[in-house]
């Protein structure tokens, strides 16, 4: 008896087939609707569609959730604004990270549910902090009386101060240097790329010359993270439109197919109890997203890899198979690996933590740019003078993640 066929994994029928992004900035002072339209427009067009054609709408996480300038507009906001005709819509925090909405457009046009999803990430976080400082992830707290009260793990962390996700991943940054001997030396060289390619990004927020010295000097927010390894709050929406991969031949542009998604949770959905703390859940997002792949570590051109902070990159590069565990130290020290014209060229627009914090939707957005061959003075040229034919964008930190693999066209 021969075996059953080998099943294409579903997400390959679909393609990125526009991209836009509104002006980002530190403090713009526009709504999150105003932004989420200009980038949705700009999407469409890039696409080479009408808002006739749109048949679908997704985002994350939906129904403004989250602390002031967090969720963005609600999908039934952006429908209304943009006179869409739906068949298919989604939204929603849980799940793989902050692409679970770029996921969830992608096996919907696999399903035929949609043909043209309109998928969307905006943040006004900027604007929202005004001149005081960032607030924590838990926000002010709720109950009665006045008296803030917390559930689910935050109300074991928060009575000794880990009261934002900066304190939850220096918990990470101490252990691997603990277990692994990573230094400050080592770690900044995700900041200071980051900088140095940002200067070419003519949207970053910071692109001022960043020296490993001047990493060095920065204050400590929370051991060992400085104020260089946490990303920089701001205003932007970015927009992609997933597409059924039939339509790559008619765009003026090459498709961005996307190869391949991870999206496992094998430990604990914890930031403090996972098994592995130096690993989390991009160690199980990783691994899954390879077994339904052919391609391997060594294909990807360019990584765009979650930057909230600079300890969730140096996971995710060991989590993918960039470098082994415990390894990302020396992979990255004296940052000629993850240089634009490096082995493995890293967040090549600025990451988040110069370029802005678009919350994981601006490195979606640089890989479509660095595959189409689109980044200018900032595009990646691999040995041949090819430009980049695979990149490998993750999402998330602690227990959220998601990865996905993009291709240059259809494969």
């Amino acid at each position: 008896m021969s075996p059953p066929p080998v099943e294409e994994p579903l997400e390959r029928r679909a393609v990125i087939s526009g991209i836009g992004q509104s002006a980002v900035g530190r403090r713009l002072g526009r709504s999150d609707l105003d932004l989420t339209v200009e980038a949705a427009l700009d999407a469409i067009a890039d696409a080479g569609l009408s808002r006739d054609d749109i048949d679908g709408l997704s985002t994350y996480p939906g129904m403004g959730a989250g602390t002031p300038g967090f969720g963005g507009p609600p999908s039934p906001e952006v429908q209304d604004a943009l006179g869409l005709s739906l068949n298919w819509h989604d939204g929603g925090g849980e799940g793989p990270g902050q692409m679970r909405a770029v996921m969830a457009a992608a096996l919907a046009v696999a399903a035929g549910l949609a043909r043209h999803v309109l998928v969307y990430r905006t943040v006004t976080e900027g604007t929202a902090q005004g001149a005081g400082g960032r607030q924590g992830i838990g926000g002010s707290g709720g109950g009665g009386g006045g008296v803030p009260r917390f559930g689910s793990f935050m109300q074991w962390s928060l009575p000794f101060g880990a009261v934002s996700a900066a304190n939850w991943i220096a918990m990470v940054g101490q252990r691997r240097v603990h277990e692994f001997g990573l230094t400050r030396e080592q770690l900044g060289q995700i900041a200071v790329n980051g900088r140095r390619n940002a200067a070419l990004n003519p949207k970053a927020i910071y692109s001022d010359p960043l020296s490993l010295d001047d990493y060095l000097a920065a204050r400590i927010i929370t051991t060992p993270l400085c104020l260089f390894d946490c990303d920089a709050p701001c205003d932007g929406s970015t927009a992609v439109i997933v597409s059924h991969r039939d339509v790559a031949d008619d765009l003026d542009h090459p498709a961005v197919q996307i190869n391949a998604l991870g999206t496992a949770l094998r430990g604990r959905p914890s930031w403090d109890q996972f098994d592995d703390m130096t690993s989390m859940a991009a160690r199980d997002a990783a691994a899954s997203m390879w077994e339904r792949t052919d391609l391997k570590p060594g294909d990807v051109d360019t990584a765009q890899l979650y930057d909230g902070f600079s300890v969730l990159t140096i996971v995710w590069l060991e989590a993918l198979g960039f470098c082994g565990r415990g390894e990302s130290g020396p992979f990255i020290e004296g940052g000629g690996a993850i240089a634009r014209d490096g082995l493995l060229p890293l967040n090549t627009a600025g990451g988040q933590l110069s370029g802005g914090r678009l919350h994981g939707f601006g490195l979606i957005h640089e890989a479509c740019v660095q595959l189409r061959g689109e980044g200018g003075e900032r595009q990646v040229v691999r040995p041949g003078g090819r430009v980049p034919e695979v990149a490998a964008v993750a999402n998330g930190g602690g227990p959220i993640a998601g990865t996905m693999l993009l291709t240059r066209g259809v494969r």
